[in-house]
């Protein structure tokens, strides 16, 4: 019996394929691995691309590169500007708070020493006092000070509340600091993203593709030979001695390099080096393309001088400063410093003139 439970209780033993069953069956776990294995390489492997599409690729991710840097620079503003609204709230309330303790102070010692005097029933020191007169004098000033009593405890009341609401616009103001900050940390994310994915991108070319690469980028941007600092001034005189400021602060700062974020001295972004340009001439800018676009008169491509602003892309992605003859400064992109360029080389989308 107990040979016969435990053999009850035994698995089966699963059966083998044999033959034409063994045969069928391993076909096709080969053809499904074979498939699988044909499906991933598939899901990891990028198709082949030209060199002429790595070019426009790379191209295609440095110009979303600059879109997310002046979001970036966007939501820098914006923080700092939060940053210095809490602190101020809080300055604010440390002060009032101060003020709040010396007042609950005073109440305090004026409590203490009224308590001190309470023992004794008003009709008894007059009884007790040599001189009427004088006790009420003394009566009048007790009521006065009561008075001023009263109006010292609704003030410490309307200070507490004031202090109440002042951390309750700290604490909102926070909310919408920390907000900016990830809003910041989301576009700084976003453009090293780009400016990597172009950087790997750039790797699968040769040396000699990258270098055919950087030539028709620089003949693109308006050359490499006019980038240096020495090049000759345009021949168009500015409408005034600021913009005049504003065009020999851009030629100073011909063939700096261009780095994301930067507003000068050594390294600026395009919207980085119109607002230094300008700050130089005693006039301040907003820090980003589509904030700048708004800083001053707009003007006709046929109406163009000297110092005006130019912005490009359908998005006000890119600014530069123009300097007369259908030309500009700028600070095109990453590997590109401060240079001269047709402001033809790009779509045109408005243009400012500051002042």
């Amino acid at each position: 019996m107990a040979a016969h439970r435990e053999a009850a209780h035994r698995k089966p033993k699963q059966r083998l394929f044999t033959g034409p069953a063994a045969r069928t069956a391993a076909t096709l776990a080969l053809a499904g691995a074979a498939t699988a294995t044909a499906l991933e390489g598939a899901a990891q492997a990028d198709p082949q691309l030209t060199p002429a599409q790595v070019e426009a690729k790379v191209d295609r991710l440095y110009h979303d590169a600059e879109v997310a840097t002046e979001k970036y620079n966007g939501a820098k503003e914006e923080a700092a500007a939060s940053e210095k609204s809490l602190e101020a709230l809080r300055d604010e309330a440390a002060r009032r708070t101060e003020r709040l303790n010396t007042a609950r102070d005073a109440l305090g010692s004026f409590a203490t020493a009224q308590y001190r005097s309470a023992g004794i029933d008003p009709a008894v020191r007059l009884a007790l006092s040599s001189d009427p007169d004088e006790y009420l004098e003394r009566a009048s000033y007790e009521d006065r000070a009561g008075d001023r009593q009263a109006g010292a405890l609704q003030g410490v009341r309307r200070q507490v509340g004031e202090i109440a609401r002042l951390r309750a616009r700290a604490q909102d103001e926070l909310e919408v600091l920390t907000a900016r900050r990830a809003d910041l940390k989301k576009h700084k994310d976003a453009v090293r993203t780009k400016l990597a994915d172009a950087r790997e991108l750039l790797a699968t070319l040769t040396a000699g593709q990258r270098a055919h690469y950087e030539r028709s980028a620089d003949a693109a941007h308006g050359g490499g030979a006019r980038a240096d600092r020495g090049a000759p001034r345009g021949s168009v005189a500015a409408p005034n001695a600021r913009a005049a400021q504003a065009v020999d602060f851009a030629y100073g700062a011909l063939g700096k390099p261009y780095v994301w974020g930067a507003t000068g001295p050594s390294s600026f972004d395009c919207s980085g080096l119109t607002q230094a340009a300008w700050r130089a001439a005693g006039v301040s800018l907003p820090r980003t393309t589509y904030t700048q676009i708004n800083a001053g008169q707009r003007v006709s491509r046929s109406e163009l001088a000297p110092g005006d602003l130019v912005f490009f892309y359908s998005g006000v992605t890119h600014v530069g400063l123009y300097i007369g003859g259908g030309q500009m400064i700028h600070a095109p992109r990453p590997g590109a410093p401060v240079r001269i360029a047709p402001i033809s080389e790009m779509p045109f989308a408005g243009a400012t003139r500051v002042a």
